[in-house]
C-alpha cells in the first residue's frame, strides 16, 4: 500500500497534524504540501488536509479535490480555529465534505489550530461582526493543536488505515 499525506497550512497547524498523521503510517509513505502534488495517481490512499477559510476549504485545496480526487480513496483532515462544540462548525465540515462528492471518502478529521495573530488583526478590522467576534475568541486557540488533538489525529489515521482491504 502507497500512502501520501498532502496539506496546506498557513500557520503551520495544518502541517503540525499532517506531522502526526504521517507517523502513524505503516506502510510506504509520503508526506508533501499539496501545491507539490499534481495527481493521486499511484496512491492507495491520500489524507488531504487544510485549514478552513471562508467557512469551507481553502481554495487550492476545493480545486485539487475537484481535479485529482475522482474515484480516489481519500480522508480529509481540516484545521479551524473554533472550538470543535461550535454550533457554526458542521455547516463548514459539511462544506469541506462537498469537495469530495466524487471521491471515496474514507474519513475525515478536525481540529482547533491557533489562530494566528496576523490573522486575527485582520479580521478585527472587517466589518463581519461574525469575523469580529472569532478575532477576540484568538487567545482561547492559542497553543492548538495540542497534544491531546495531535494524538486524535494519529487514532483516526489507523482506524482509517484499518477500514482499508
Amino acid at each position: 500500500m502507497k500512502v501520501l499525506v498532502a496539506y496546506v497550512s498557513r500557520t503551520g497547524n495544518t502541517k503540525k497534524v499532517a506531522q502526526a498523521i504521517f507517523e502513524e503510517i505503516q506502510a510506504t509513505k509520503e508526506i508533501k504540501e499539496l501545491s507539490q502534488i499534481h495527481g493521486l495517481e499511484g496512491y492507495d490512499l491520500a489524507f488531504i488536509g487544510f485549514p478552513i477559510e471562508g467557512y469551507g476549504p481553502a481554495k487550492e485545496a476545493a480545486v485539487f479535490l475537484e481535479k485529482h480526487a475522482t474515484g480516489k480513496n481519500v480522508a480529509l483532515f481540516i484545521t479551524h480555529a473554533a472550538s470543535e462544540d461550535s454550533k457554526n462548525l458542521p455547516e463548514w465540515l459539511a462544506n469541506c465534505k462537498a469537495s469530495t462528492t466524487n471521491a471515496n471518502l474514507k474519513g475525515m478529521f478536525n481540529c482547533q489550530g491557533e489562530l494566528a495573530e496576523k490573522i486575527a488583526d485582520y479580521m478585527l478590522k472587517s466589518k463581519d461582526d461574525k469575523l469580529i467576534a472569532w478575532a477576540k475568541m484568538r487567545p482561547s486557540t492559542m497553543g492548538q493543536p495540542d497534544s491531546a488533538r495531535l494524538q486524535r489525529a494519529r487514532v483516526w489515521a489507523k482506524r482509517v488505515l484499518e477500514s482499508l482491504p
